[in-house]
């Protein structure tokens, strides 16, 4: 009888970003400033929304729900991220790395639904104003805040399983700096493609479609706001929905940048660029896009620090 000489696989080794190994130092100075930047500024617009009455509309109940996702969707990926900057050799345990892949794509996911109930929210506000408050109501707002978490949870969490029951046998070296779901399903030593299915369904029903929602409400917004007669009211209306149109920018154009890789060879490495706008650039850039020309926010944040 044949034995089988086939090693299973219990821990993931991390490469980071090897060729970049001389500014590992500096990588993770800059890095960790950005996460406690990213903590401390995401949590501070949950605290100015929770605590200000002015700020308890639809709009910031979106931000706030924004902001708690992205202290998490950072903190999936950048502890760890930070660590390959520190040590020659990083290691995570297998179910460890497979819990950060689900949380990666879920919270992913998850983000892509919120911003397009955000358009929604400012479609209505902007186009049917006088009907905004009949619409936008407590109960909807929190079906479509629980609606995205649910639909990103679900997408994700069949392939999550199925993923979790594959035998890994073919190495142990992710080439990357956190669990992406690429690397991974090339370490294992089963078929995969029912899982690379499932994650692709996943990906072009809704990145597309939410986008697709996303530009055809901000279509009927610049429509409605250039018919608005005078200068001051269409400066005004443009800059509710400014902040949002540029995070939306920001997500977008680096999803269309990673899928649009110039060779297979450079892949890998620019996937790990393009990775960072999502998980540590966008989270950063969040609060301060919705704070530096935001008057009502920033009248909240004076009164918190007045207390």
């Amino acid at each position: 009888m044949e034995v089988s000489n086939i090693t299973t696989v219990t821990e993931f080794i991390l490469l980071g970003i090897p060729y970049l190994h001389d500014l590992h130092s500096v990588f993770f100075v800059v890095g960790l400033l950005m996460y406690i930047t990213t903590i401390m500024g995401n949590g501070l617009i949950i605290v100015i929304v929770r605590v200000n009455q002015q700020l308890h509309t639809p709009m910031y109940y979106f931000l706030s729900n924004l902001s708690f996702l992205e202290i998490w969707y950072t903190t999936t990926v950048l502890p760890k991220m930070l660590e390959t900057f520190l040590t020659a050799r990083t290691t995570i345990c297998l179910h460890c790395c497979l819990v950060q892949s689900f949380f990666h794509f879920f919270l992913g996911i998850t983000e892509f639904l919120i911003l397009s109930a955000m358009s929604f929210d400012r479609y209505i506000a902007i186009c049917k104003p006088l009907h905004y408050a009949t619409i936008m109501s407590r109960q909807l707002c929190s079906l479509l805040a629980l609606g995205s978490w649910s639909l990103g949870f679900v997408v994700i969490f069949t392939q999550a399983v199925l993923l979790l029951k594959l035998p890994f046998c073919a190495g142990n070296v992710i080439d990357h700096y956190y669990c992406d779901i690429g690397p991974i399903l090339k370490l294992a030593c089963a078929d995969t493609s029912l899982v690379e299915f499932l994650g692709l369904l996943g990906t072009v029903t809704i990145i597309p479609s939410s986008f697709l929602f996303t530009v055809v409400s901000y279509i009927y917004i610049i429509s409605t706001i250039l018919r608005i007669p005078s200068r001051k009211g269409r400066q005004k209306a443009f800059s509710t929905c400014a902040s949002h149109l540029t995070v939306v920018t920001i997500l977008y154009g680096a999803v269309l940048f990673m899928y649009s890789k110039p060779t297979a060879h450079s892949s890998f490495s620019f996937n790990k660029v393009v990775s960072v706008l999502n998980t540590v650039l966008t989270p950063l850039l969040n609060p301060f896009i919705y704070t530096i020309r935001n008057k009502e926010v920033k009248a909240a944040l004076k009164k918190v620090i007045a207390k």
